[in-house]
């Protein structure tokens, strides 16, 4: 173990708790339990990504590359204080476990990837499944866990800072977020463009292969909901998941079913198909999926200007993103108060390019007054770049404050 290594992780720790500790994060838990309660308050504020790979505080330093990982999630922690928005530092640092999973890929199929030369640049990939018989290759997942693998994970990090900070051990399955909405997965399968005409001529095969993921990840949750690996650190909003009906998130909780927690499910890959076609091959698929939780996100960057009324078959359905290619208006007059109205402006007009205060004002002011009397936060998210400029995500929260401020909302 890397003298060095320890002593950075133990000062980035001992600043971190600080954080955590300030009597601010009580504040904005309350703020968020309100607000996720379609309770009235300011419209909340949480920075998602700020373009961190071109900040000078993103340098790391650890050798060992476990302990990379968390000088990561500490650097960036530290800097993202500075923005002062309405996201919470939690008083401990999670370790997942370490699931059993096929080696070429989540669904058992590799899915090669052939990259530009550009530095983080496009790329396409090779979709696995090429034929209707490729679907008998796919792997049939269960939620299994390497406890010995495991446990080294949680005693190395705990032998360094748990004194410090508490580890938390995640134990939920992995097949949530992108592994668990079905849609990111079956593009990486089959192919975006395939997918879709999937559903104009071979409907019936697209319908057993939903099915067979569908049941794969209803499995795995089900296997972990036996085995007690659910806890409270698995909620999931793409936001701040605090609501006065469920339990705060904490660390290594009791075991706690499905019905306790947020889940968050999105189909980014069908955002170019009718409301029909979203419904009949997709969300019939993800819904007995979200059913079970105690609250649901739904939505990315996807446009669900045409989807709403389809969003409405979920009865546990708490927030829906409205993502910068959506409709701000015709998105809040059919989310009205009954549920949560996630503004997403796009980054490149907010931080991207050309930094403009008026134009971000003009924005914001045009779509919170769209918004009437909706239950609004707002997020910023997929940042890609601010030109390297260190205070430019700080410098928009505050615009976005005084917007709140100057359109009576705060």
């Amino acid at each position: 173990m890397h003298t060095n290594d320890i002593a950075i992780l133990r000062d980035l720790a001992k600043r971190y708790v600080a954080i955590c500790n300030k009597p601010v994060m009580n504040e904005r838990r309350d703020l968020w339990r309100r607000h996720n309660s379609l309770k009235r308050t300011p419209p909340l504020i949480y920075v998602r990504a700020w373009a961190w790979q071109e900040m000078p505080d993103s340098k790391l330093h650890c050798v060992d590359p476990f302990f990379r990982h968390y000088e990561d999630f500490f650097r960036q922690s530290l800097f993202r204080d500075t923005f002062d928005d309405d996201f919470i530092f939690e008083p401990w640092v999670t370790v997942n476990a370490a699931w059993e999973l096929p080696p070429k890929g989540i669904w058992g199929l590799d899915s090669p990837q052939t990259h530009s030369e550009e530095e983080r640049g496009s790329y396409v990939w090779d979709a696995p499944l090429k034929t209707e018989d490729d679907l008998a290759k796919l792997h049939t997942p269960h939620h299994i866990i390497d406890e010995a693998k495991t446990e080294q994970r949680v005693t190395k990090l705990r032998d360094v800072i748990g004194d410090i900070i508490t580890i938390d051990l995640d134990r939920a399955p992995a097949y949530r977020m992108w592994n668990g909405d079905i849609s990111t997965q079956l593009t990486r399968l089959r192919g975006l463009e395939q997918m879709m005409w999937d559903m104009m001529d071979r409907p019936a095969w697209l319908h057993k292969l939903l099915a067979h993921m569908r049941d794969g990840i209803l499995r795995t949750h089900e296997e972990a909901e036996k085995a007690g690996d659910w806890s409270l650190s698995a909620h999931q909003n793409q936001a701040m998941p605090y609501a006065e009906e469920l339990a705060d998130p904490a660390s290594n909780s009791a075991p706690v079913q499905r019905k306790d927690l947020w889940y968050f499910a999105a189909s980014q890959e069908t955002t170019a198909v009718g409301p029909r076609q979203f419904d009949e091959f997709m969300f019939q698929y993800q819904l007995p999926i979200m059913q079970p939780f105690g609250l649901v996100a739904y939505g990315c960057c996807e446009d669900l200007t045409r989807k709403i009324d389809v969003l409405r078959q979920l009865p546990n359905l708490r927030r829906i993103a409205v993502s910068p290619m959506a409709n701000v208006a015709k998105c809040a007059a059919q989310i009205k108060q009954d549920y949560i109205l996630s503004y997403r402006p796009s980054p490149a007009d907010m931080v991207g390019y050309s930094f403009n205060p008026t134009r971000i004002r003009d924005i914001l002011t045009r779509d919170l007054e769209a918004c009437g009397d909706c239950y609004v936060d707002i997020t910023l998210k997929d940042v890609e770049t601010v030109q390297s400029d260190v205070d430019r995500v700080r410098r928009w929260v505050e615009i976005t404050r005084e917007v709140i401020a100057a359109t009576g909302l705060s």
